[in-house]
């Protein structure tokens, strides 16, 4: 393998604020330390809680890079000391808890996984953010049931998409909210047997339609806001919430008396701050239960666009203008 370069290009967060105070450097390549890998990145997902960092609201955990990006997909070029489960030259997508938005990245060995079946680096950076959180929160967290009935918020998002598929894969009844009737028809075509077009519908009121009033097992919220105390109404009794953003803002009133009469489990998490052992414990869990379905092509990422990595500024502004369906991804190389 050919020499590394001691410098390499960028993406920084110039100062808090819109798309445009992302900009374009070059450092110092960083170096894998122990139980660390250093890839070569190829392609880099963008996700919500970048927006939110680049915003200010959202600084990188203590000893993160601060470079934004929390998935990539590429090719482990250097092992740090004590790292044993990779080997270099390996095709690997990893969860970090920053610093994709660049050409190349350490992460806790822990945290890479293969590259699954036939996947392009492109779909691959798509997967490790979306996929870690939905097993998390809805399978583990949330205990999500072969036959339960299961509510995500957002199906048009990377974690909607990712939820609705592996949710009806393990054998759940899916229903999810979208913003626009071809998004609700495309969630429908990946799995659910319901979408919801929340501009136009109450989601509750067509819940408790088509769970002929019982309301549904689980429900996993990224809105927060007034959508607490509707969940609660939409929740069946003994059902379980997990909240895992709140883009209508993390305040909520709410009748506490639904809530106990109901028997309701209301519950939240997050995943970037979590100890390393945590998230390799996550990664091991995907590498059993959910690494084959995409190997055999019965669950995949959907990939909206892609952008170079040049044009960071671009993406998030895609991304804020909310027409995306799936994920967006940068390609580094």
């Amino acid at each position: 393998m050919p020499s590394l370069p001691q410098t390499m290009t960028h993406i920084a967060i110039s100062r808090p604020g819109g798309p445009e105070v992302l900009v374009s450097e070059t450092i110092e390549r960083p170096e894998p330390g122990d139980g660390e890998i250093l890839i070569r990145v190829e392609a880099a997902g963008v996700n919500r809680p970048d927006v939110v960092q680049r915003q200010g609201h959202y600084p990188a955990p203590r000893g993160a890079p601060l470079t934004p990006g929390l998935e990539l997909a590429g090719e482990i070029v250097k092992l740090g000391p004590g790292a044993r489960r990779h080997d270099v030259g390996a095709r690997v997508t990893a969860l970090v808890a920053g610093g994709g938005y660049a050409e190349y990245c350490v992460a806790p060995e822990g945290s890479a996984l293969r590259i699954p079946g036939s996947l392009s680096p492109v779909e691959a950076a798509g997967l490790p953010e979306t996929f870690f959180t939905v097993w998390t929160n809805v399978f583990e967290r949330g205990g999500l049931a072969k036959d339960e009935s299961f509510l995500v918020h957002g199906g048009s998002s990377g974690i909607g998409t990712t939820a609705i598929q592996l949710a009806r894969r393990f054998g759940a009844t899916v229903y999810t909210t979208a913003g626009t009737a071809d998004k609700c028809a495309r969630c429908e075509q990946l799995g659910a047997a319901r979408a919801i077009n929340y501009r136009e519908e109450d989601f509750v009121a067509v819940i408790k339609e088509v769970t002929a009033g019982r309301g549904v097992d689980l429900i996993l919220d990224m809105v927060g806001g007034d959508y607490v105390a509707r969940n609660y109404s939409a929740a069946a009794a003994g059902g379980r919430i997990v909240q895992i953003a709140f883009l209508r803002g993390a305040r909520a009133e709410t009748d506490l008396a639904r809530l106990m009469l109901k028997q309701i489990i209301h519950t939240g998490s997050t995943l970037r701050a979590r100890p390393v052992e945590e998230k390799a414990a996550i990664a091991r869990a995907l590498e059993a239960r959910v690494w084959p379905l995409i190997d055999d092509g019965l669950v995949a990422p959907v990939i909206d666009t892609t952008f170079p990595l040049a044009e960071a500024a671009k993406a998030h502004e895609y991304m804020e203008a909310g027409g995306h369906f799936g994920k967006i991804i940068l390609e580094v190389r």
